[in-house]
């Protein structure tokens, strides 16, 4: 979409691409799907045909932090129906020069909105966001959102580890809505309703129930689970409970506080098991059964790889520029990763950088 405007729903304010990234190509989803989309950001995308590697670089200030949000809506703007072809349909997403997730459509309805984030530290004054083509479907991208974190929010986030989204659930009697988003939330977060249909989530358990259900994903995952609490009785209640994630305790006799929030998290200690579920179980002591709010899981998103040198990258842009060089993958950083190096260049890599 080329034009400005402010999001009905929410107010915020989005702009066009242009000038955010170079090549791609800009499409309307089918009219078939014009009418199920609701908002403006599901009717417009940009897909990468060419290059293995395609970079959106979005204005940041270096060593704060960000929610960054892709969302994609295929609408089957090619006309291929690629979504339900019955063939693979992936590619990735890096978050500067590191991988972040893999977009799988395979077999999805072509209406759908899918989203992925990241909460991560800018590494400078500029952000890349880089789509990465597996050779299963040309990649594409809805909207791209960049929201800024207060510095003490997530503190486990830092300039080697970045988290992606897993799932954050809030509970209780809420409105309809299935996602509730700013400004019910300041940070423009996304939370789904424990009541929808999107939220039917076995591996979180308020029984004393000893059964350990299977978290859905794949075995790589390094798992970080939030625990939001708020007590909802005033007069003296006598609350208390274990968390669990499978067989191990994370936080024993635990009471939430009256008139505040308690955020549960183990400081940055990633659980290494793929079959982690969580239980909250009561004491003995306890009279009242378990309560819980609101509940976060993201998984651990390493940032090892090396950039290039800043002084190199505007040395090199400026070369670039001056002599309007457009070569096919002169995109993203000149350097790293490796794979995705521009052509042309030579660089020189440390030996732990392999």
């Amino acid at each position: 979409n080329r034009r400005t405007y402010n999001d009905s729903p929410t107010g915020i304010q989005y702009h066009s691409d242009h000038g955010f990234v170079d090549g791609g190509l800009s499409h309307k989803i089918s009219t078939e799907f014009m009418a199920d989309a609701t908002n403006e950001q599901q009717k417009t995308l940009r897909s990468f045909p060419q290059r293995s590697r395609n970079c959106y670089t979005l204005p940041s200030a270096t060593g704060k932090k960000f929610l960054v949000r892709a969302l994609f809506t295929y609408g089957d703007y090619d006309g291929l129906n690629s979504t339900m072809s019955g063939s693979l349909f992936r590619f990735g997403l890096h978050i500067g020069v590191n991988f972040w997730e893999a977009v799988n459509l395979t077999n999805s309805d072509p209406s759908n909105t899918i989203w992925k984030e990241v909460l991560t530290v800018a590494p400078g004054n500029n952000l890349s966001v880089c789509l990465i083509n597996f050779g299963t479907g040309t990649p594409f991208v809805s909207s791209l959102e960049l929201r800024p974190l207060q510095d003490v929010m997530y503190p486990f986030v830092n300039s080697s580890v970045s988290i992606s989204y897993f799932i954050r659930i809030r509970f209780g009697n809420m409105t309809t809505n299935l996602i509730t988003r700013y400004p019910m939330d300041d940070y423009d977060r996304f939370w789904e309703s424990s009541s929808s249909s999107y939220a039917t989530y076995p591996f979180l358990s308020r029984t004393t129930s000893n059964e350990v259900r299977r978290l859905p994903g794949n075995d790589a995952f390094q798992l970080l689970p939030i625990f939001h609490f708020a007590e909802v009785v005033d007069n003296n209640p006598n609350r208390s409970f274990n968390i669990y994630s499978g067989d191990e305790m994370l936080f024993p006799d635990f009471s939430p506080s009256r008139s505040q929030v308690d955020s549960m998290h183990q400081n940055g200690r990633f659980l290494h098991n793929p079959a982690a579920s969580f239980l909250l179980n009561k004491t003995n002591n306890s009279v009242l059964p378990p309560l819980i709010n609101a509940f976060e899981l993201y998984s651990l998103v390493r940032m090892d790889n090396l950039t290039t040198d800043s002084n190199d990258v505007s040395y090199i842009k400026e070369v670039k520029k001056h002599y309007n060089l457009a070569q096919i993958n002169w995109n993203g950083d000149p350097c790293s990763p490796r794979e995705y190096s521009w052509e042309g260049l030579i660089c020189s890599y440390p030996k732990s950088n392999q």
